[in-house]
């Protein structure tokens, strides 16, 4: 797990919005999604949209065009590796 892996982790304990994600990490836009691209294909994190509340399977094809309107969640695995870090 990188460091930027962590920190994005660090945020997502509960659901956050890609924007406010990028506030708290201080990442740019473009690095973030490549960031959380690598952390959905892992099975690190869960990304919803176009609520919090609906959960999207991840499509890389798509990503891109809603990766800035989707919100995300850390999952269990996710957690397990970011607490024994």
């Amino acid at each position: 797990m990188t460091d930027h892996e962590f920190d994005i982790l660090d945020e997502l304990y509960f659901v956050t919005s890609f924007s406010d994600l990028q506030q708290r990490t201080n990442l740019s836009p473009a690095k973030l999604e490549q960031n959380l691209r690598t952390m959905l294909e892992q099975g690190l994190i869960r990304c919803y949209w176009p609520d919090p509340d609906t959960e999207l399977a991840y499509e890389p094809t798509s990503f891109g065009a809603i990766g800035c309107d989707s919100f995300f969640l850390a999952s269990k695995e996710g957690l397990l590796q970011h607490n024994t870090r």
